[in-house]
């Protein structure tokens, strides 16, 4: 008879830790698997593919900042806004009501806390003499960048000599002057001949244009050399206050060019706008317009009690009509009051021009 064979209980159980290993090695691959496909998924996650595009779409990116730079309830990091101050603004619609033959723009806001009062501040006006502190700005920026130097000499071509605000025009062509000077009676005596001189220097209206863009500010254009009497060249109350923040906060130029710009802005000559609002030991740093159909008034003002605030007034009027000056002083008067917490009705012995150093400060 064959011999039988005897199979030990170890080699029974060959067959099931076979089983067990195939189930281990399946569930091996399983995760491997199931992390690969995970990991490929989440790169191709239609949600996040769709913000990483957003991020470097040029479009996308131009979309945002126009609405960071349009309307007064847009994020603005140089200019924040918080709410319309009420009271502020009833006052200044009683001035209004009794001005129906002016349209004004007008802008106040609280740099502490970015409290404003708006009226058709993101409309345009005709710049007339205000677009020189977007020139002036531009000047520093070049400044800064070695472009133009303080001290170098620029010459008045016969052909940038004009009339209207200023002296420089009655030297002869030819005649020279340091940049830095010219820069200086461009706001100061708001001379025209200068201004002129500065736009053909940096580049022409067109390379200015285009900085006034990359600045932000879509509506503030030069379309013409000054004197602009038919007020083609323009601006908003609201890009004036922006403009004005950016310097103050140090941007577009270097500390030092921002000291230097607000120390020019300081010695205006022309004092009877917004200054003639302020009370005695108020600082302002401003540039005012001037043509038949506008007068206007921009600034920037230190109170003596330590509140900072801007101030941009542009009128429309009847050919150099009078109530547009009454309206600015008005609008700067109230407007103190209120940055003052200043119950009472300023009288007349309280309001003063406020006194320009010394043309011949050093910079």
């Amino acid at each position: 008879m064959p011999k039988r064979v005897r199979v030990s209980r170890k080699g029974r159980l060959k067959p099931m830790a076979r089983t067990i290993l195939y189930v281990l090695r399946l569930l091996i691959v399983g995760v491997g698997i199931g992390a690969i496909m995970g990991t490929v998924l989440s790169v191709l996650n239609p949600a996040k593919h769709i913000n990483k595009t957003d991020s470097t779409n040029p479009q996308r990116i131009g979309q945002t900042q126009a609405q960071i730079n349009q309307g007064l309830g847009g994020l603005n990091k140089f200019l924040f806004l918080s709410q319309e101050i009420l009271p502020l603004k009833s006052s200044v619609e009683n001035l209004l009501a009794n001005n129906t033959k002016l349209t004004p723009g007008i802008f106040l806001v609280d740099l502490d806390n970015g409290n404003y009062v708006d009226f058709n501040a993101a409309n345009s006006f005709p710049a007339a003499s205000t677009i020189k502190m977007h020139i002036l700005v531009a000047f520093f920026q070049d400044i800064d960048n070695g472009k133009i130097r303080l001290y170098e000499q620029l010459t008045m071509e016969k052909g940038l000599i004009v009339g209207g605000s200023g002296n420089m025009g009655l030297q002869k062509p030819g005649t020279k002057f340091t940049a830095l000077e010219v820069a200086t009676r461009m706001m100061t005596t708001s001379d025209n001949t200068a201004t002129n001189m500065l736009i053909k220097r940096m580049g022409g209206i067109d390379v200015l244009n285009q900085r006034f863009r990359s600045w932000g500010l879509s509506i503030t254009t030069i379309n013409n050399l000054l004197p602009d009497l038919k007020g083609t060249n323009i601006t908003s109350p609201k890009e004036l206050g922006e403009l004005m923040a950016m310097v103050s906060k140090g941007n577009l130029v270097t500390m030092r060019s921002r000291d230097r710009i607000m120390d020019i802005m300081r010695r205006n000559t022309r004092n009877n706008l917004l200054p003639a609002g302020l009370p005695k030991g108020a600082t302002i740093a401003h540039k005012t317009g001037d043509i038949g159909s506008m007068l206007a008034d921009a600034g920037l003002i230190d109170l003596p009690t330590g509140k900072r605030y801007l101030a941009v007034v542009m009128v429309q009027r009847p050919y150099n009509d009078p109530s547009a000056e009454t309206l600015i002083k008005s609008v700067s008067r109230i407007a103190c009051q209120q940055f003052s917490r200043v119950n009472k009705t300023w009288s007349n012995s309280n309001l003063t021009s406020v006194t320009s150093p010394s043309l011949t400060m050093g910079l």
